[in-house]
């Protein structure tokens, strides 16, 4: 199994506002703990793709190149790019770049988003929000496939025998697809065949088997090798040499930033007495110390009917760079080899 990263590049907030000073040196330190988590042996790294002055990850392709020129042997990837509110040519030509600058290390998670900044600042309606997506991962994916291409469509002019560079190193350009808890998304990833992540980042991990199901019924009924049908899992994390040390150390920052947000969409603030549900066996929370953490990573592997990726989401909870260096490292050093022996 394949155990990564995943950060929204979270920005240092100075009673509510955002410095070139604090932003430049959050920038600089993510850049360190990519290349830490590359020298610690991670297999993945991603960034995600925001418009809020909390994050720093509105142009994730270009923090990827930087981290390529930093490290060797780490995938490189998005997760996810908004492709609703992105030009899908530019979005392949940023990644197809990425890619020739990485050595063949680019990926892309692409997907709606959980957030709705992206539709107003580029001029879109949100009435069109599912149509938007499909129509642009269909040009998307014909772009990947096709050095000329002929397309059209509603939202975007059409292109006639047009020819898309630079094409990249690897012969097909990874795109797995982003996903929450809508069947119809499932179901459309397994349609095409694109490998899946799913977002998972409260409740119980066991309920998403049914969507998984869905998932690998539509691909298997599309005709696709199952092998093809590859399942990751975004969850939030975080990994300290003792169990009820790191989660005190994660739970301030958690119950701020999701109260914070849940004052946007509507849920009631944090308690600890549901952090600590969230934390237990079958919640989707993973945090404690190296052991638990493999053993509940290869839980919800078997829940699922097997992944073959895991990216800890780690940095939304105010934690310093150092605990975050820490963290890295025992999840390179001690969380991925016990995972990994044991699923052999």
């Amino acid at each position: 199994m394949e155990i990564g990263i995943d950060s929204f590049a979270g920005a240092p907030l100075d009673n509510g506002k955002l410095t070139s000073r604090g932003a430049e040196q959050a920038l600089s330190e993510l850049l360190e703990r990519i290349g830490f988590a590359d020298e610690v042996g991670l297999d993945v790294f991603g960034i995600g793709e925001h418009y809020r002055k909390e994050f720093l990850d509105s142009a994730p392709a270009i923090i990827l190149a930087a981290a390529a020129a930093r490290t060797k042997r780490i995938k490189l990837t998005s997760a996810v790019t908004v492709l609703s509110a992105a030009d899908p040519v530019r979005v392949f030509q940023n990644f197809s770049t990425l890619d020739l600058i990485s050595n063949g290390r680019a990926e892309m998670v692409v997907g709606r988003g959980s957030f709705i900044e992206s539709f107003p600042l580029f001029g879109l309606n949100l009435s069109d929000y599912d149509a938007l997506f499909t129509e642009k991962l269909e040009l998307l994916l014909a772009i990947r496939s096709n050095e000329f291409v002929t397309w059209s469509g509603k939202f975007r002019p059409a292109l006639k025998n047009q020819a898309i560079y630079p094409r990249p190193l690897q012969n097909i350009l990874p795109v797995w697809l982003g996903v929450g808890g809508t069947p119809a998304s499932f179901a459309r990833a397994g349609t095409l065949g694109l490998p899946l992540m799913i977002a998972i980042i409260g409740g119980e991990t066991h309920r998403f088997k049914p969507l998984v199901d869905l998932y690998r019924q539509a691909g298997a009924d599309a005709g696709h090798d199952p092998a093809q049908l590859k399942i990751g899992l975004h969850s939030l994390g975080f990994v300290g040499e003792n169990s009820q040390q790191a989660k005190d150390y994660y739970y301030p920052g958690y119950a701020e930033t999701f109260t914070r947000i849940g004052k946007e969409r509507g849920w009631p603030p944090v308690t600890r007495p549901y952090f600590d549900a969230q934390v237990g066996p079958k919640g989707a929370l993973v945090i404690g110390n190296p052991e638990e953490v493999a053993d509940k990573i290869l839980r919800h592997s078997e829940a699922l009917g097997g992944i073959s990726r895991f990216s800890f989401q780690m940095d939304n909870a105010g934690l310093s760079h150092q605990d975050l260096l820490s963290a890295i490292e025992l999840i390179g050093k001690e969380v991925s080899p016990l995972v990994n022996k044991s699923s052999r």
